[in-house]
């Protein structure tokens, strides 16, 4: 019986209960995904949803998708 929860196995908010298996691992900070996280596939990678893949859109989407950037100029596109 664990001296901190008083429960075998541990609680899992107990500091003395092992961590989560990893089911994933995320492409963006290399920290495991666990049982309960929201997570996004592209491309074969894995990415945390709310934090890693918002912070990682734009280069997701020039890396993964093909999209480009450019700076605006006369003469590009529809002039109205």
């Amino acid at each position: 019986m664990c001296a901190i929860c008083g429960r075998f196995p541990c609680d899992s908010r107990c500091p003395n209960a092992p961590d989560p298996p990893t089911v994933f691992t995320c492409a963006y900070c290399g920290e495991p995904i666990v049982p309960g996280d929201e997570y996004m596939e592209l491309d074969g990678s894995y990415y945390h949803l709310e934090d890693c893949a918002s912070d990682a859109a734009v280069s997701l989407l020039l890396e993964k998708c093909g999209a480009r950037t450019g700076v605006a100029e006369e003469g590009d596109g529809y002039d109205g």
